[in-house]
Order: C-alpha cells, then sequence, then structure tokens
C-alpha cells in the first residue's frame, strides 16, 4: 500500500482480518470448553481458576520481549511463530495425562497467543493509513467479535458431539489455517535507522495504556463473575447479556473510529467511558433480564467505542521501529486488567457481595476517565504555553 494511500479494505487488510477471525474462533471455542476438560482431568475449582490464569500471564510476560524483537527484527517471524506455538499447545490438549502437563502446554499457549495477537495488532497499525486508524481498528476488531459471538457455541457443540479431542484437533487446524493465510501478507518492513531503538516499552502508550488498564478490570469483574450473579438473582437465560453485548459492540466499532479520525479522540473516549462505567453500575442494581440487557447494550457501546480508539492513541505519533513495543504496552495492559479485575474483584464480592462488586467495579472505569481529562488538560496548557 503507497504511503500516501487512504484506502481502507486493501488485500492485505482483509487477509489479516480474516487471520483474525479464524485463530478467535480457535481461542473462544476453547473458553468455555477447556474447564470442563480441566474438571475430568481431576482438577477443582482452583485448579480450574489457576490453569486459566495463567495463560494471561504467561501472554503478558512475553508481549514487552516480542514488541521488541518485531521492532528489531520484523513482523512476519514472530506473527507466524506464535500462531504455530498456538496450535502445537492445543494439540498438547489432546495428549496431557495430567494437570501437570495441561498447566505447561497452557503456558506455551499463553506464549503463542501473547505473540499471535501483539504482531497481529502492530502488522494492523502498520498497514492502516494514519489518516483512517481508529476506524480501521474497528472494523479490524469485528472480526474478533464476531468469533465471539459464534465460537464458543461451536465448541460446546463440538465437545458434546464430538468430545474434546476433535475439539483440540479444530481448534488447531484453524490456527494452522490462520498461519497460512497470515504468512500470504504483505507486512511492510520495518525501518531499523533513523528513529529511537527498539525497546520493551513504549512511553508514548503509557496514557491509553493506563486508561485501558483501568476499563478492562470492568470488564473482568463482567466476564468472570456474571453468570453466577444472575443465578443469584434469579435470572437463568443470562446468555442473551453477551448476544446483546457483542451486538452493541460491533455496531459502535467502525462508527466511534469514524468520528474519532475525523473529528477528536475526547468525543469517543468520553461518553464511551462514561457509558462503560454505568453499565456496570446498572449491574449493581439489576433485578431482572430486561435490565441486564440494558447494562448489556450500553457496556458494549462503551467498551467498543473506547477499546480501538485507544489503540490510536497508542500508536500515534510512534516511530514504525517502536510499533511493536507499543502495541506490547497496549497489550500487557489490556491483560493486566482484566487479570487482576478477576482477582481483585473477587476479593471485593467476598465482603460485599455481588452487587457491592459490581459499584466498586465502576469506578476504575471513571479512573481511567479522569486519567484521560488530566492528560488532555495537560496538554491543552502545554500549548497554550509554548515557552514552557
Amino acid at each position: 500500500m503507497a504511503a500516501n494511500s487512504n484506502r481502507l479494505w486493501t488485500r492485505d487488510f482483509v487477509l489479516l482480518s480474516l487471520a483474525s477471525f479464524l485463530i478467535f474462533i480457535a481461542f473462544q471455542m476453547l473458553m468455555p470448553t477447556l474447564p470442563k476438560y480441566v474438571a475430568a482431568l481431576g482438577g477443582d475449582n482452583l485448579v480450574v481458576g489457576l490453569t486459566m490464569g495463567i495463560f494471561t500471564i504467561s501472554a503478558v510476560l512475553v508481549r514487552p520481549w516480542l514488541g521488541r524483537e518485531m521492532d528489531r527484527r520484523g513482523r512476519r517471524g514472530i506473527y507466524l511463530l506464535g500462531l504455530l506455538i498456538f496450535a502445537a499447545a492445543v494439540l498438547g490438549y489432546s495428549i496431557s495425562p495430567s494437570i501437570l502437563i495441561l498447566f505447561l502446554f497452557r503456558l506455551l499457549h499463553g506464549a503463542g497467543w501473547g505473540g499471535s495477537t501483539t504482531a497481529g495488532g502492530t502488522i494492523v497499525t502498520d498497514i492502516l493509513p494514519v489518516q483512517r486508524r481508529a476506524e480501521g481498528l474497528g472494523y479490524y476488531g469485528l472480526f474478533s467479535n464476531l468469533a465471539m459471538a459464534v465460537a464458543p457455541a461451536l465448541g460446546l457443540l463440538i465437545m458434546d458431539l464430538a468430545g474434546f479431542k476433535v475439539l483440540f484437533f479444530t481448534s488447531a487446524a484453524l490456527a494452522l489455517a490462520a498461519a497460512l493465510v497470515a504468512n500470504k501478507i504483505n507486512m511492510p518492513a520495518v525501518a531499523s535507522r533513523g528513529g529511537p531503538p527498539p525497546a520493551f516499552f513504549e512511553p508514548k502508550a503509557l496514557r491509553p495504556s493506563l486508561i485501558t488498564f483501568f476499563m478492562t478490570i470492568t470488564y473482568g469483574g463482567v466476564v468472570t463473575f456474571l453468570t453466577l450473579y444472575a443465578a443469584e438473582r434469579g435470572i437463568t437465560n443470562i446468555g442473551l447479556f453477551f448476544t446483546f453485548y457483542a451486538a452493541a459492540l460491533m455496531l459502535i466499532r467502525p462508527l466511534a473510529g469514524m468520528v474519532a479520525d475525523r473529528h477528536s479522540q475526547g468525543l469517543v473516549l468520553v461518553p464511551g467511558l462514561l457509558a462503560a462505567s454505568l453499565a456496570v453500575l446498572i449491574l449493581a442494581l439489576a433485578g431482572s433480564l430486561p435490565v441486564f440487557l440494558v447494562a448489556a447494550v450500553l457496556y458494549g457501546l462503551g467498551f467498543g467505542a473506547a477499546q480501538p480508539t485507544l489503540q490510536a492513541m497508542a500508536v500515534a505519533g510512534v516511530a514504525p521501529n517502536r510499533r511493536g513495543a507499543a502495541n506490547g504496552t497496549f497489550f500487557s495492559a489490556f491483560d493486566l486488567g482484566i487479570g487482576l479485575g478477576s482477582t481483585l474483584l473477587g476479593v471485593v464480592a467476598r465482603f460485599t457481595g455481588f452487587a457491592g462488586m459490581y459499584t466498586v467495579a465502576s469506578l476504575f472505569g471513571l479512573v481511567g476517565l479522569l486519567i484521560f481529562l488530566l492528560g488532555e488538560k495537560g496538554a491543552a496548557r502545554g500549548k497554550a504555553m509554548p515557552g514552557l
């Protein structure tokens, strides 16, 4: 793609979006089924939690290092290697004779996931036109949202009809298909000279990453405890929450990206973070399915508006040979927010109950909003006093 091109739907963008769709199906079909596999191997609830959590820890640990390596050596090798490691780890699940061996493959799986998603997120920021980056990231995220909408049900269906081995083989095959598609992408070369040296951490990505961290703390609470909370409130068909959430997410992403690109990031982030915080507060008060669904739509609109805008902020003004570090910083904050949110809010729920927990969780979204507003105020002051 020419440097001055404003085209969004290029051949490489379509291929990258397809690869993302495939790997997210492979990932999401394991989310509701892997805990059942751990239980079948004899693991209790604590072991299930540790097995799921170690995946996130592994991904967080490798992201900064892989971000720097992408900036030093290019994107292709790490992207393809991440996809292949993902496939190998999932195949390893099918031959795991014990929880310990499964645990080791789970570590490997997290590393593959961290590599493939950090590389994919960096490549898409390389190939998108700067003037339409937030819009393009919105569309790119739609493919993972589509996978989220269909993959969990698909995984459960395969597990029920054919068993765990076929489930794992199917997930691994999808990861390999993603690698085949990814290999056809023309990835821009990374300039090794003329800019700052590659690093583990990108300071310019700190503020959007910190906002993302606080926003995803709320997400950790929503996805981890919602079904338990709904059961406590006597709501039986809470699966509709995720359907409404995904629909709102897919609706808002491209629109929010266009507004952020053509007008301002604040015009998207302020209402987005407010909507997400309000949605979590509504959950604290919810007593019927319609109220849960109102919260789902608000949360989908808020999260879907904020996330691609924040990623675009994380790479804005960053030299091409530091975009890997910027995306590594951003996605590490994303993962840490979810992981720490689940843990921290679980402790809160123990003392306050789920309603109190969601009240506390809503405050974290407002902390993210405060960080954004303080940053904008500081930037405005700097422009007003250029001599300082």
